[in-house]
């Protein structure tokens, strides 16, 4: 298990029609997912989806999730010509949400390559010291990251909405014990720190 300096992540949904048809999707990633695979200043992006019907995901979407160690790459992806340029010429200039890394840790599979991730996204009590609960959230990623099937778990705070996300790579599926908001099925992992 390796715990990382605090980074920035970030994740966009497109949420598509529900008869769209994913293979699309797929193509694309396989088409292009290598593309990053050697971002300067990228640690992963890990190209998920979510289908309608299939674990319960009630719709159809791309979501890509992201960790950087360097937000001058971040921003340069999102507005320098560096990538984001192609997800707005595809699908129109979709949000993108970004947090805090407040820890990053690898798991007992992190050699291996992981085929799912889970999102887990809660609200901060008003009443609520944001330093407890993190410190509790720390606690729970760290026993996270000891499960045999993780790859990669990261938390993560988002100071606007007063949320915290916990987003994790598994090695196979999700496991039905975890709490996820949601669900996703991983397409490609691009880890350029690894290289």
């Amino acid at each position: 298990m390796r715990e990382f300096p605090a980074v920035y992540a970030m994740q966009y949904e497109i949420t598509l029609p529900a008869d769209y048809d994913m293979e699309v999707i797929r193509k694309r990633v396989r088409d292009f997912g290598h593309t990053l695979d050697d971002r300067q200043g990228l640690r992963l992006k890990a190209y998920v989806i979510r289908e309608r019907g299939v674990d319960s995901s009630p719709v159809n979407q791309y979501a890509p999730f992201y960790l950087w160690d360097d937000t001058a790459a971040m921003s340069h992806f999102l507005v320098g010509g560096g990538g984001f340029r192609n997800i707005v010429r595809d699908f129109g200039r979709t949000p993108v949400r970004h947090w805090t890394v407040a820890a990053r840790e690898t798991g007992p599979s992190w050699d291996t390559t992981p085929r799912a991730a889970s999102r887990h996204v809660t609200s901060l009590p008003a009443d609520e010291d944001p330093e407890t609960a993190v410190r509790s959230a720390l606690d729970d990623l760290r026993r996270t990251a000891r499960r045999a099937d993780v790859h990669t778990t990261a938390l993560a705070v988002d100071p606007l909405r007063w949320q915290l996300l916990r987003f994790t790579l598994w090695r196979d599926a999700v496991p039905h014990d975890e709490p996820a908001t949601e669900r996703y099925e991983l397409l490609h992992l691009s880890e350029p720190a690894k290289r």
